[in-house]
Protein backbone atom coordinates (compact mmCIF):
# COMPACT_ATOMS: atom_id res chain seq x y z
CA UNK A 1 0.00 0.00 0.00
CA UNK A 2 1.43 3.20 -0.91
CA UNK A 3 1.62 6.48 1.65
CA UNK A 4 -1.69 7.82 -0.21
CA UNK A 5 -4.23 5.24 -0.10
CA UNK A 6 -3.02 5.31 3.96
CA UNK A 7 -4.94 8.42 4.02
CA UNK A 8 -7.78 7.35 3.09
CA UNK A 9 -9.68 8.37 -0.49
CA UNK A 10 -10.97 12.08 -0.93
CA UNK A 11 -14.82 11.90 -2.95
CA UNK A 12 -15.29 15.04 -4.97
CA UNK A 13 -18.50 15.42 -6.47
CA UNK A 14 -19.42 18.39 -8.54
CA UNK A 15 -21.12 18.58 -11.87
CA UNK A 16 -18.23 21.47 -12.91
CA UNK A 17 -15.67 19.62 -15.05
CA UNK A 18 -13.14 22.49 -14.09
CA UNK A 19 -13.64 22.58 -10.50
CA UNK A 20 -13.18 18.52 -10.37
CA UNK A 21 -10.12 18.47 -12.21
CA UNK A 22 -8.95 21.37 -9.88
CA UNK A 23 -9.18 20.11 -7.14
CA UNK A 24 -7.67 16.38 -7.84
CA UNK A 25 -5.07 18.00 -9.36
CA UNK A 26 -4.30 19.70 -5.86
CA UNK A 27 -5.02 17.16 -4.08
CA UNK A 28 -3.38 14.26 -6.03
CA UNK A 29 -0.27 16.84 -5.75
CA UNK A 30 -0.48 16.54 -2.00
CA UNK A 31 -0.51 12.75 -2.03
CA UNK A 32 -4.12 12.40 -1.45
CA UNK A 33 -5.88 9.58 -2.99
CA UNK A 34 -8.59 11.18 -5.34
CA UNK A 35 -12.05 9.98 -7.06
CA UNK A 36 -14.29 11.83 -8.37
CA UNK A 37 -17.98 12.01 -9.69
CA UNK A 38 -20.13 14.11 -11.82
CA UNK A 39 -23.09 13.62 -9.98
CA UNK A 40 -24.40 13.03 -6.49
CA UNK A 41 -26.75 9.90 -8.05
CA UNK A 42 -23.57 8.69 -9.51
CA UNK A 43 -21.38 8.97 -6.41
CA UNK A 44 -24.34 7.09 -4.41
CA UNK A 45 -23.77 4.20 -6.71
CA UNK A 46 -20.87 3.78 -6.40
CA UNK A 47 -20.36 4.85 -2.71
CA UNK A 48 -18.66 2.21 -0.23
CA UNK A 49 -19.53 2.57 3.53
CA UNK A 50 -16.52 0.23 4.67
CA UNK A 51 -13.99 2.60 3.21
CA UNK A 52 -12.29 5.10 5.29
CA UNK A 53 -12.57 8.51 2.81
CA UNK A 54 -14.49 12.49 2.91
CA UNK A 55 -16.56 13.99 0.55
CA UNK A 56 -16.18 17.47 -1.04
CA UNK A 57 -19.52 18.18 -2.80
CA UNK A 58 -20.93 21.38 -4.22
CA UNK A 59 -23.78 22.95 -2.93
CA UNK A 60 -25.27 23.56 -5.88
CA UNK A 61 -25.43 20.85 -8.68
CA UNK A 62 -27.75 19.49 -11.68
CA UNK A 63 -29.63 16.57 -10.43
CA UNK A 64 -29.54 15.82 -6.50
CA UNK A 65 -28.01 18.97 -4.75
CA UNK A 66 -25.47 18.71 -2.00
CA UNK A 67 -27.89 19.41 0.66
CA UNK A 68 -29.82 16.40 -0.74
CA UNK A 69 -26.60 14.57 -0.74
CA UNK A 70 -25.80 15.00 2.80
CA UNK A 71 -29.16 13.64 3.62
CA UNK A 72 -29.24 10.64 1.72
CA UNK A 73 -26.03 9.97 3.28
CA UNK A 74 -27.47 10.81 7.15
CA UNK A 75 -30.43 8.70 6.07
CA UNK A 76 -27.87 5.60 5.45
CA UNK A 77 -26.09 6.42 8.24
CA UNK A 78 -22.73 7.20 6.83
CA UNK A 79 -19.73 7.91 9.10
CA UNK A 80 -18.53 10.41 6.13
CA UNK A 81 -16.80 13.75 7.08
CA UNK A 82 -18.47 16.32 4.30
CA UNK A 83 -17.09 19.48 3.41
CA UNK A 84 -19.46 22.04 0.75
CA UNK A 85 -18.15 24.03 -1.99
CA UNK A 86 -20.55 27.28 -2.17
CA UNK A 87 -20.26 30.57 -4.10
CA UNK A 88 -20.51 33.65 -2.43
CA UNK A 89 -24.35 33.87 -1.76
CA UNK A 90 -24.64 30.50 -0.59
CA UNK A 91 -23.10 30.86 2.95
CA UNK A 92 -26.64 30.77 4.81
CA UNK A 93 -27.31 27.18 2.99
CA UNK A 94 -23.40 25.79 3.86
CA UNK A 95 -24.40 27.37 7.52
CA UNK A 96 -27.58 24.86 7.42
CA UNK A 97 -25.28 21.78 6.14
CA UNK A 98 -22.97 22.15 8.66
CA UNK A 99 -25.90 21.96 11.80
CA UNK A 100 -27.13 18.85 9.74
CA UNK A 101 -23.06 17.33 10.37
CA UNK A 102 -20.85 18.84 7.60
CA UNK A 103 -17.69 19.55 8.65
CA UNK A 104 -16.90 22.73 6.94
CA UNK A 105 -17.54 24.85 4.11
CA UNK A 106 -15.06 26.08 0.99
CA UNK A 107 -15.70 29.47 -0.63
CA UNK A 108 -14.42 30.13 -4.16
CA UNK A 109 -11.69 30.91 -5.03
CA UNK A 110 -10.24 27.95 -3.46
CA UNK A 111 -7.09 28.82 -0.55
CA UNK A 112 -5.15 25.95 -1.22
CA UNK A 113 -3.72 25.40 2.20
CA UNK A 114 -6.71 25.59 4.00
CA UNK A 115 -8.26 22.94 1.76
CA UNK A 116 -5.46 20.46 2.15
CA UNK A 117 -5.61 21.25 5.84
CA UNK A 118 -9.31 20.30 5.85
CA UNK A 119 -8.91 17.15 4.04
CA UNK A 120 -5.96 15.81 6.24
CA UNK A 121 -8.85 16.78 9.62
CA UNK A 122 -11.47 15.02 7.89
CA UNK A 123 -9.65 12.04 6.84
CA UNK A 124 -8.81 11.95 10.48
CA UNK A 125 -12.12 12.23 11.32
CA UNK A 126 -13.16 9.29 9.60
CA UNK A 127 -10.51 7.23 10.53
CA UNK A 128 -11.92 8.00 14.65
CA UNK A 129 -15.33 7.67 12.96
CA UNK A 130 -14.49 3.81 11.05
CA UNK A 131 -12.94 2.79 14.16
CA UNK A 132 -16.05 3.66 16.44
CA UNK A 133 -18.08 1.94 13.99
CA UNK A 134 -15.95 -1.45 14.10
CA UNK A 135 -16.17 -1.18 17.80
CA UNK A 136 -19.82 -0.75 17.60
CA UNK A 137 -20.10 -3.66 15.06
CA UNK A 138 -17.52 -6.15 17.45
CA UNK A 139 -19.52 -5.68 20.52
CA UNK A 140 -22.91 -5.98 19.15
CA UNK A 141 -21.68 -9.37 17.89
CA UNK A 142 -20.30 -10.27 20.83
CA UNK A 143 -24.15 -9.40 23.29
CA UNK A 144 -25.65 -11.01 19.82
CA UNK A 145 -24.04 -14.29 21.36
CA UNK A 146 -25.97 -13.88 24.60
CA UNK A 147 -29.25 -15.63 25.60
CA UNK A 148 -31.73 -13.82 26.40
CA UNK A 149 -31.77 -14.76 29.93
CA UNK A 150 -28.28 -13.82 29.95
CA UNK A 151 -28.97 -10.65 28.15
CA UNK A 152 -30.92 -10.12 31.40
CA UNK A 153 -28.48 -10.91 34.18
CA UNK A 154 -25.84 -8.72 32.32
CA UNK A 155 -28.28 -5.93 32.42
CA UNK A 156 -28.51 -5.92 36.15
CA UNK A 157 -24.75 -6.55 36.44
CA UNK A 158 -24.42 -3.35 34.63
CA UNK A 159 -26.82 -1.89 37.15
CA UNK A 160 -24.42 -2.90 39.89
CA UNK A 161 -27.37 -5.59 41.20
CA UNK A 162 -25.22 -8.36 43.47
CA UNK A 163 -25.82 -11.77 42.76
CA UNK A 164 -28.22 -12.92 45.20
CA UNK A 165 -30.47 -9.32 44.54
CA UNK A 166 -30.42 -10.53 40.43
CA UNK A 167 -31.35 -14.22 41.86
CA UNK A 168 -34.21 -11.96 43.44
CA UNK A 169 -35.21 -10.09 40.71
CA UNK A 170 -35.21 -12.78 38.08
CA UNK A 171 -36.43 -15.59 40.65
CA UNK A 172 -34.01 -17.66 39.99
CA UNK A 173 -31.18 -19.56 42.34
CA UNK A 174 -27.85 -17.65 43.40
CA UNK A 175 -25.73 -20.75 41.65
CA UNK A 176 -28.00 -20.19 38.27
CA UNK A 177 -26.96 -16.78 38.03
CA UNK A 178 -23.37 -16.97 39.21
CA UNK A 179 -23.33 -19.97 35.63
CA UNK A 180 -25.08 -16.80 34.15
CA UNK A 181 -22.06 -14.82 35.08
CA UNK A 182 -19.72 -17.10 33.92
CA UNK A 183 -21.15 -17.30 30.59
CA UNK A 184 -21.51 -13.94 30.13
CA UNK A 185 -17.74 -13.45 30.95
CA UNK A 186 -16.84 -16.27 28.66
CA UNK A 187 -18.36 -14.94 25.63
CA UNK A 188 -17.84 -11.38 25.88
CA UNK A 189 -13.90 -12.45 26.26
CA UNK A 190 -13.84 -10.44 29.81
CA UNK A 191 -11.35 -11.30 32.40
CA UNK A 192 -12.44 -9.12 34.57
CA UNK A 193 -15.89 -7.35 35.82
CA UNK A 194 -14.38 -4.13 34.77
CA UNK A 195 -13.64 -5.74 31.04
CA UNK A 196 -17.16 -7.07 30.98
CA UNK A 197 -18.32 -3.38 31.80
CA UNK A 198 -16.26 -2.25 29.64
CA UNK A 199 -17.75 -3.82 26.59
CA UNK A 200 -21.61 -3.83 27.85
CA UNK A 201 -21.68 -0.14 27.79
CA UNK A 202 -19.48 -0.32 24.42
CA UNK A 203 -16.07 1.51 25.79
CA UNK A 204 -13.82 -1.52 25.09
CA UNK A 205 -11.41 -0.89 22.29
CA UNK A 206 -10.01 -4.58 22.47
CA UNK A 207 -12.74 -7.23 23.97
CA UNK A 208 -11.21 -9.87 25.80
CA UNK A 209 -8.22 -8.34 26.15
CA UNK A 210 -6.81 -6.74 29.28
CA UNK A 211 -2.97 -4.57 29.75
Amino acid sequence: MNPAQKKGTVYIVDDDEAIRDSLQWLLEGRDFHVRCFDSAEAFLNQYDAREIACLITDIRMNGMSGLELQDKLAERSAALPIAIITGHGDVPMAVDTMKKGAVDFIQKPFDEEAITSLVSRMLEQAQTNFASQQQAATREALLAKLTARESQVLERIVAGRLNKQIADDLNISIKTVEAHRANIMEKLGANTVADLLKVALGSNPAPGKTP
